[in-house]
């Protein structure tokens, strides 16, 4: 049996856990043209183009927000070593 490829408003939606309104919301579609894209299994270069942009600034925010853990954590252990080499 074939496995059916999913929607990619349904696959965005799901893996950033947004509504179709809240998705829609921040790329500037309504819910119900991301509705209708997914009832007609249908997608225009517009739409995919703009789910794979937010999907790539979501990761790189979060991307970049591990980064900044990283570098505190790295600025207190250094901090730390040099307290105790004193």
């Amino acid at each position: 049996m074939e496995e059916k490829e999913i929607h990619l408003v349904k696959l965005v939606s799901k893996e950033l856990g947004m509504t179709y309104k809240e998705l829609g919301d921040k790329i500037g579609y309504s819910e119900a043209n991301l509705k209708r894209s997914v009832s007609k299994n249908k997608i225009s270069n517009q739409l995919q183009k703009a789910l794979e942009l937010y999907l790539e600034i979501v990761k790189l925010k979060e991307s970049k927000e591990e980064d900044k853990i990283i570098k505190q954590k790295i600025a207190t252990f250094s901090s730390n070593i040099l307290k105790e080499l004193k």
